[in-house]
């Protein structure tokens, strides 16, 4: 696709999404630069004297850097990526014992004339991506796994939004619900300023590469770089067809919950937590579930009982059934006072309540009115038959790079994609992508956990990357303009024109950052994490892996950043 298209818009950058990791790469786009902190020093003394001389963080040597961590007395994440693990380590030295961030080594400061234009399109209908779901079956009163610190994002922390909102401080170390961060998250482009750049309910399609940038044709606009912050949540995964019919069940008319059938919940992971805790209090439940402890564990078996209480019970339950003296075709009857201090507390009666069916296999599934007639082939072989009141099907979810055109599908997702597969993002898709460089292909970034780190608290190192890039390039082009930079507008047809970020005239000085040229010749690679904390997360491994389209990296990115 070539040249300008009439009608058509113009702006640096555009952001495909609209949650966390977005919102705090539009907080760095609209001029805040964040620094190392000299007055609040790191407590390792190896990276304190490492960031002594070299201050400004868009600017990092990950490399140098991090090159001690692995024999330092500090501890640094081995689960994300090393600009991530950096970075957090950065905005909270002590990690999760100071939930309040008072210690942070990080300072940002406002300099207007370095904002770069660009535009967050999202689908989600206000600002904060798949946090603005409540999932199906569950409530708004589910609690994280973060706490609120963890959540927070630059400028304006949770601890500020709960002030403002409720006029005491909030407690430290607050797990807050799904609710509580939805309007978080919701406020936060309002509160540091970046509201001009957000739109909401906002559906990609047609993203194409031109000769001098890129063309979302949704929305007719023209861009230099695209940074896809779409993540990995995105779309359910389906029930196999066998399952549909239960999806759809009426609901009995005038039936409490005591006389209603089972409810069928199959999933091994927190949505199916989620899902069982969330049911009222005398709902019957059948839960299936895979019990690979050794090869592919639940992650709820990460959950201590004290932080995690609800997570930790869930788990104690799905263990107790893989037991021999529990394996049983009926419900299974255990001691009260063996049971997690979580399930005795919430006054229901899970040796009647609750069934588990571990490795188990739904065979047959038959209609009969308001109810599901279901035959399941257990574990060791034996068919059981049972009716049930409805499904929650909690197996995880995926992304979808489905609004590219193929052409820069392939180039993202490596020579070996085939039209014909569906573009969808897994766990693992893009993590050796990731790991070489976070500009997937020339001039097309991925944040958020796109890069694998499904964390909020892992997202800064990305986007401050992400950001030092295109900050870098912009500057540049104000100094040496060329033809295809056009007038910047970031009029969303239907939506109102929002004000335009401060920018630097093309006379303004600039601190033009060295660069490294991206390679043209790089192949491509796979996709990413989990919205869960990095107790749970798989270890990522260091060095070249092939990707599931067959393309295979060598060198990892972070050994090259700002290296010159």
């Amino acid at each position: 696709m070539d040249g300008q298209q009439s009608g058509s818009s113009f702006t640096d950058a555009v952001i495909v999404g609209n949650g966390p990791s977005a919102l705090i790469l539009s907080y760095i786009l609209h001029g805040n630069i964040p620094y190392y902190n000299l007055d609040s020093p790191h407590p390792d003394p190896i990276l304190h004297a490492k960031l002594r001389d070299a201050t400004e963080l868009l600017r990092l040597d990950v490399a140098r850097l991090t090159n001690h961590f692995e024999a330092s007395r500090f501890s640094y994440s081995t689960q994300s990526l090393p600009i991530n693990s950096l970075v957090d380590s950065l905005v909270r030295p002590f990690g999760e014992t100071d939930d309040r961030e008072s210690a942070s080594c990080v300072s940002w400061h406002h300099d207007p004339q370095r904002a770069v234009p660009h535009l967050c399109l999202g689908d989600a209908l206000q600002p904060g991506g798949q946090w603005t779901e409540c999932p199906p079956g569950t409530t708004w009163d589910i609690q994280s796994l973060s706490y609120a610190g963890m959540l927070s994002l630059p400028g304006y922390s949770f601890y500020d939004h709960y002030y403002d909102t409720h006029g005491v401080h909030m407690p430290s170390y607050t797990r807050p619900s799904r609710q509580a961060i939805a309007e978080y998250l919701a406020a936060y482009p309002a509160a540091v300023g970046i509201g001009n750049s957000i739109q909401n309910g906002q559906l990609v399609s047609g993203v194409a590469r031109t000769d001098d940038g890129f063309y979302i044709a949704s929305h007719r606009i023209h861009c230099k770089h695209l940074v896809l912050a779409s993540g990995i949540f995105t779309e359910v995964k389906p029930a196999r067809p066998l399952l549909q019919p239960l999806l759809s069940l009426p609901a009995p008319p005038d039936v409490s919950t005591t006389e209603k059938a089972p409810l069928l919940v199959i999933g091994s992971g927190f949505s199916a937590a989620d899902i069982i805790i969330s049911a009222p209090r005398d709902q019957k439940i059948i839960h299936i579930f895979k019990w690979e402890p050794e090869t592919n564990p639940s992650p709820l078996r990460s959950c201590h009982q004290q932080a995690y209480p609800e997570y930790a019970g869930i788990y104690k339950l799905m263990k107790r059934s893989t037991l021999a003296k529990f394996t049983t075709s009926k419900p299974n009857k255990r001691n009260k006072s063996s049971l997690s201090p979580f399930l005795t507390l919430v006054t229901r009666d899970w040796d009647h309540i609750y069934e588990a069916l571990p490795n188990t296999l739904v065979v047959d599934v038959e209609i009969d009115g308001t109810e599901g007639i279901v035959t399941f082939r257990c574990s060791d072989g034996s068919t059981i038959t049972r009716r049930v009141s409805g499904l929650s099907y909690a197996v995880g979810r995926k992304g979808s790079l489905a609004y590219l055109d193929h052409m820069l599908q392939r180039e993202i997702l490596g020579a070996g994609f085939d039209q014909s597969q569906d573009a969808s993002i897994a766990k693992d898709t893009l993590k050796s992508a990731a790991m070489n460089d976070l500009e997937v292909a020339n001039g097309v970034f991925i944040i958020g956990s796109l890069t694998s780190d499904s964390l909020i608290r892992y997202a800064y190192g990305g986007c401050i990357y992400a950001a030092g890039k295109l900050m870098e390039r912009y500057a540049q082009r104000q100094v040496h303009p060329t033809p295809c930079d056009g007038p910047v507008d970031h009029t969303v047809p239907g939506q109102p024109q929002p004000d335009l970020p401060t920018t630097p005239s093309p006379n303004t000085p600039m601190n033009i950052l060295n660069h490294t040229k991206f390679n043209n010749n790089k192949s491509s690679n796979t996709v990413p994490s989990e919205l869960r904390m990095h107790r749970v997360s798989s270890d990522l491994k260091l060095g070249s892996k092939s990707d599931r389209f067959g393309s295979r990296r060598q060198r990892p990115w972070w050994a090259f950043i700002f290296s010159s």
